[in-house]
């Protein structure tokens, strides 16, 4: 690297990659223009050092603090051990911030922290007027002794205030609403917890640890202790959700001008963006309030009732109504999706609930809600401050009455979807109320828009103007580098297996073809092998099939991935079945005899429920053109999407120069030579052209000798190779 490279400071190793020193530059232009970035690279290509090195040292001139981002738990590691190499190179101040959940010493919700936080503030606070009054009383006796007749008369008022603070003292203390280690963070020397947070990058756990030896709270040091730093990891929500990202902001000490953000895996923005924005109402939450209003003498608890009873009868009326013969009885412990939107009107809920209402307004009745509800928030706050409750109480009334409200401004609103939901309790069966947002960009426009830059990374981020569109970026510095590595290396096979449609999958003859390709692939694979499908039962249904002499391995839900990960990456002849909507089918690397091969068992689409058709919808709206034979809807919510996964997955394999392997997709969809005959159903388009020009077509039956040559090629067999 040039030293003339004002980044060549941080980078941590000897030398950059071409392409990183490029992508370094460009970056760093960006970064002085304010201008967003997106920055595509092939897994493995070193994007993570390329964004932060130039965002760091920018920073780092510009007075910036830069926040690196993402969703996948497997690559905040990564960013550490990046951040402490940098780290050792030149020194920056990092910190690594986690959910208060995880890093709570007394286990309390956010509601309770927040309250016994007030409360041991009041408490210190009061303990510091206290000394302040005290040597005011010691100077006002000394000078009373000296013959200072208004010192003397001054010295009687002070000692009252005095007997007024220590009695509120005394009652905070006998209360405990308080926490000890809070306490400690307050009146405690912190100095040598931050000597040592700064000495390098810690891990959350080691915050903890270090935090609980010394009888501290960890994660309220780092709020307090984290102004002015040169770099922050954290998780997406403290910056995609509203609430959460003032407040980070605010710990941080800079305005969101003064904020460089580099988000990773930024493929998966657009669905983060749309779970944050979604709001629900249980039916739960309902009936809570219409309890505590019962139990209010307030005049205005009967407006109040009248209009969120209202609305839960509106609610219980709408999915009961919904229900076929015997569909009730079918309702399990998992939310299900009720649908009631209607494209030519109100939703069926808003319907029934304005039907049913009676009363002066229920805008009228919805105002009174609220400022009760306000009210009797305060009180709470209020009681459990003052050690009247021992928990903080949340109020239904107010959260009842805040939903209802943007219910009916919001349901309408293009890019909003009303659903509500059924589950099955100990009590039967009950509903919740949701607003789900379709267009990301409603989140991400403003967020953009109000930070320095953004640099959103990702091994799959084209098309870029469709990533634009969608996240709401305004001509934004692209660029994009390809597999960098060897081609010689690597082979990519599109197998001519039958298309795997649903209607295809239980054929037994495609059965035989797809699970003998997958045979072929793990018999003439000189190590382990990584098989994705687009279910996790399809990846049962070809795991009991296998009758190779390979380990296999099933991944299945809610099994811990990365415990599955190094058991199979320890064995010298495996294969892993897995889904490729799973946590292994991205952000997590297969480098060397970790994975050799990796096979894409046909193609990934997503399940294309009510929700996934009302995204469609709203992106058509927002994103197609008249009289454009192109569906912009399925295009943006399906189609690319869909591929992302596809080459996330194969990107799982091949991590370095030296490394080679074999990606295997399972598909005529996928070859180039059925894409005129499959039309619209052949997905080889939508691969960049760099990767689809890499595709080599191939009979299931000739695999295993294209694989055979391949790795002979590359001398990986230990002793002779397996004999066709």
């Amino acid at each position: 690297m040039s030293e003339s490279s004002g980044h060549a400071r941080f980078f941590p190793y000897d030398e950059p990659y071409d392409h990183q020193e490029d992508a370094m530059g460009n970056i760093r232009e960006a970064l002085v223009e304010e201008r967003d970035v997106l920055f595509e690279g092939a897994c493995g290509t070193g994007k993570t050092l390329a964004s932060l090195v130039p965002a760091l040292e920018y920073g780092r001139a510009a007075g910036k603090t830069v926040v690196i981002t993402t969703n996948v738990h497997q690559q905040t590691r990564q960013f550490i051990e990046e951040a402490r190499a940098i780290n050792d190179q030149k020194p920056i101040r990092s910190v690594v911030f986690r959910g208060k959940s995880s890093m709570c010493h007394i286990d309390v919700g956010y509601e309770e922290c927040q309250a016994l936080r007030d409360t041991t503030r009041d408490l210190v606070d009061k303990e510091q007027d206290l000394a302040e009054l005290e040597d005011r009383e010691g100077e006002l006796l000394d000078a009373s002794k000296e013959g200072d007749g208004e010192a003397a008369q001054a010295r009687g008022s002070v000692m009252d205030e005095i007997d007024d603070v220590e009695a509120s003292i005394e009652a905070l203390q006998e209360e405990r609403n308080i926490c000890d280690r809070y306490y400690n963070n307050l009146t405690g020397e912190t100095d040598e917890f931050y000597q040592w947070l700064y000495e390098d990058v810690r891990t959350p756990d080691e915050i903890y640890e270090r935090a609980h030896a010394m009888d501290f709270c960890g994660y309220e040091l780092l709020k307090d202790g984290i102004e002015g730093v040169d770099l922050v990891i954290c998780n997406y929500h403290h910056l995609l959700d509203p609430m959460i990202r003032e407040q980070f902001f605010r710990w941080l000490g800079r305005d969101p001008e003064d904020i460089i953000v580099v988000f990773d895996e930024a493929h998966n923005v657009a669905d983060a963006a749309r779970d944050h924005a979604s709001r629900k109402l249980a039916e739960q939450t309902l009936e809570g309030a219409l309890d505590e209003l019962d139990e209010s003498d307030d005049a205005r608890a009967d407006p109040a009732a009248n209009v969120i009873e209202t609305f839960r009868d509106a609610l219980v009326e709408t999915y009961e109504d919904s229900f076929g013969f015997g569909e009730r009885e079918t309702v399990d412990e998992d939310w299900e999706d009720v649908p009631i939107d209607n494209e030519d009107g109100r939703d069926d809920l808003s319907v029934a609930f304005l039907q049913n209402y009676t009363g002066q307004g229920f805008s009228t009745d919805l105002d009174q809600a609220l400022a009760l509800g306000e009210e009797l928030d305060r009180r709470y706050e209020q009681a459990y401050k003052d050690g009247e409750a021992t928990t903080r109480k949340e109020c239904p009334t107010l959260s009842a009455a805040s939903f209802i409200e943007e219910w009916m401004e919001s349901s309408v609103e293009p890019g909003q979807y009303p659903v509500l939901g059924v589950r099955r309790t100990e009590t039967g069966v009950v509903g919740r109320a949701e607003l789900y947002t379709c267009l990301p960009q409603q989140v991400t426009r403003p967020l953009f828009e109000e930070l320095h830059s953004t640099i959103l990374m990702s091994a799959t981020l084209r098309p870029f103007e469709v990533t634009e569109d969608v996240l709401g970026l305004d001509d934004p510095v692209t660029m994009a580098y390809g597999e960098q590595f060897p081609e010689e290396k690597r082979r990519t096979y599109a197998v001519e297996t039958p298309a795997l449609f649903a209607s295809k999958r239980d054929d037994p003859t495609v059965q035989e073809t797809v699970g003998g390709v997958i045979e072929d692939t793990v018999e003439f694979t000189p190590g382990n092998t990584l098989v994705f499908f687009p279910s996790y039962a399809e990846a049962e249904r070809y795991y009991h099939r296998f009758s190779g002499d390979a380990t296999p391995y099933l991944d299945e839900p809610a099994t811990r991935a990365e415990e599955m990960r190094r058991e199979f990456t320890a064995e010298a002849d495996a294969v892993l079945f897995t889904s490729l909507w799973g946590t292994l089918a991205e952000g997590v690397s297969f480098d060397d005899d970790d994975a050799r091969s990796v096979v894409v068992v046909g193609v990934p689409y997503p399940h294309l429920d009510d929700r996934r058709e009302a995204v469609q919808r709203a992106y058509e709206g927002a994103f197609g053109d008249e009289g454009s034979d192109e569906d912009a809807g399925w295009r943006y919510a399906v189609e690319i999407p869909t591929v992302r996964k596809t080459r996330q997955a194969l990107g799982r394999v091949i991590r370095s120069p030296e490394d080679f392997g074999a990606r295997v997709l399972v598909d005529e969809r996928y070859t180039h030579s059925q894409r005129v005959e499959l039309g619209e159903y052949s997905v080889y388009p939508s691969f960049p052209p760099e990767e689809r020009s890499e595709h080599i077509d191939i009979d299931p039956e000739k695999l295993k000798f294209a694989m055979l040559n391949f790795y002979s090629d590359m001398n990986a067999w230990d002793g002779g190779p397996p004999q066709p």
